[in-house]
């Protein structure tokens, strides 16, 4: 397997930053080519565990990144949240050997959900259901099947509740350091720019049942940690409960 090597080598990102005990963010950038190119923030989580650490909604780093990512223990397990995501899993499978662990849903690019699995540009090592043990002592994963592709959440069970979402929950009150000028204008009128959102372009595409969405609400958990916009510290259930009521 080659790496891709333009998949996202030249996008930038910022500094490793501890959110809570032994779990990491870091913020980088995403391009979406076209007629209007678009570009806007995604997150990457790392959890460690004693010298081994798990990615969470992969974020390819420059090489400096990297070794301050080396530097918190080896890159052990990916995990993929989101069907619409995973396009530096590869990397990380290469150059660290990572063990993928994936939601159940092709590797494709674009939007065509009609593909073969023979059309895939890549496979994970496992596939995530609602029974599967992670590589995380006390993560849980959340299935939302009616969305095609499927999507995933994981809960923590820790700090009264940590759930780390993929496209679904989504939080950009603001447009960050990472949205070009399209971008800030073109993803506020799709409804994006708002706190504590469930992810429109997602809701639209993916369609999930709005009442397996809903069950999120009978999740206990206190803080969020989404793909796309900042960190919901405290109360994160009840505000995102607006959101679901609108659907």
């Amino acid at each position: 397997m080659k790496i891709n090597k333009k998949s996202s080598l030249n996008l930038s990102h910022g500094e490793l930053q501890e959110i809570f005990d032994n779990i990491y963010l870091v913020t980088g950038a995403m391009n979406i080519k076209g007629r209007l190119p678009l570009c806007f923030s995604r997150n990457m989580t790392v959890i460690r565990e004693g010298n081994h650490l798990t990615l969470i909604n992969s974020v390819r780093l420059n090489e400096a990144g990297l070794a301050n990512l080396e530097s918190l223990g080896s890159i052990k397990h990916v995990i993929r949240l989101a069907g619409f995501h995973g396009m530096d899993d590869p990397f990380y499978k290469e150059r660290y050997g990572a063990r993928i662990w994936s939601v159940n849903a092709l590797y494709f690019k674009g939007v065509n959900f009609n593909i073969e699995i023979e059309d895939g540009y890549f496979r994970a090592d496992e596939n995530i259901g609602e029974s599967t043990i992670l590589p995380v002592k006390d993560a849980k994963p959340v299935c939302i099947n009616t969305s095609n592709p499927k999507e995933l959440l994981i809960r923590l069970e820790r700090e009264g509740g940590i759930l780390i979402s993929g496209d679904s929950l989504q939080n950009w009150a603001e447009p960050d350091q990472y949205f070009n000028l399209p971008a800030k204008l073109m993803m506020r009128l799709m409804g994006f720019i708002k706190p504590c959102n469930i992810g429109p372009a997602w809701y639209k595409y993916a369609q999930p049942d709005s009442a397996e969405l809903k069950k999120i609400c009978d999740l206990k958990f206190e803080h969020l940690i989404p793909a796309h916009g900042s960190p919901v510290i405290g109360n994160a259930r009840e505000k995102y409960l607006p959101a679901f009521n609108r659907i």
